[in-house]
């Protein structure tokens, strides 16, 4: 019997659970026939973010641990989006002179 892909991530290692179709590898479940409806992350002006584009930072960001802002302008490369962020921060990045780190779609703006 063959499952169906993934409609979040299009992997093809879907397995049953009972009525629902579970990807082990971004962990999204459905059911089978069931259309996804995707969420659209858009920056502080209005337009639509995907995984890695660009964005600027259009205001200084105060950085937990660090000592100095991320300043307005910043140029951010390659973001990745989360969808399911729970405390806000919805973009995945890494900005130069700081690593790794989440910023919230509000205070970037598509560059």
């Amino acid at each position: 019997m063959c499952l169906s892909a993934c409609p979040k991530c299009s992997e093809e290692y879907t397995y049953r659970d009972g009525e629902l179709l579970i990807c082990p590898m971004c962990g999204h479940e459905w059911i089978d026939g069931e259309t996804v409806q995707t969420e659209v992350i858009k920056d502080a002006v209005g337009n639509v973010l995907a995984d890695g584009d660009s964005v600027t930072v259009i205001k200084d960001l105060k950085v937990k641990g660090s000592s100095t802002p991320i300043k307005v302008g910043t140029k951010v490369k390659s973001i990745r989006l989360i969808y399911d962020a729970t405390d806000g921060h919805d973009i995945d990045c890494k900005i130069d002179g700081f690593g790794a780190m989440k910023l919230k779609s509000g205070v970037v703006k598509k560059a």
